[in-house]
């Protein structure tokens, strides 16, 4: 089953992120034959920049994003966004591509389930 989880949020502010990043784990994890499938809109491209640091006992959206894409996810964060937010040019987690909306777009109507957060 292909599942398409949206995130629009900053990586810290909300949990949103850090919510969206639990269920995809949680679908790897739990469910057999899910193709997992993450797109990082707006502030969410913020997600995808490494070296994040956190304090002791407070989650890590790198971390989180590391355990999807070992688990077999893919994660693409938009072009635009990330070009609006001067972030086009930096290093992402490795296995996090720059996407575009028509790359979005047949990721929504290939899904069986989209979830927005």
């Amino acid at each position: 089953m292909k599942i398409l989880i949206i995130i629009n949020d900053a990586p810290y502010g909300t949990e949103k992120a850090y919510n969206a990043l639990r269920m995809g784990i949680t679908l790897l994890n739990d469910q057999e034959n899910i193709d997992l499938r993450i797109f990082l809109l707006a502030d969410a491209v913020n997600c995808a920049l490494p070296n994040q640091k956190t304090p002791t006992g407070f989650y890590n959206i790198e971390n989180m994003l590391k355990i999807i894409i070992n688990d077999g996810g893919h994660i693409k964060a938009c072009g635009g966004c990330s070009v609006a937010r001067g972030i086009d040019k930096l290093k992402l987690i490795d296995g996090v591509e720059l996407s575009n909306m028509q790359e979005f777009a047949e990721w929504v109507v290939e899904s069986e389930k989209v979830l927005s957060f």
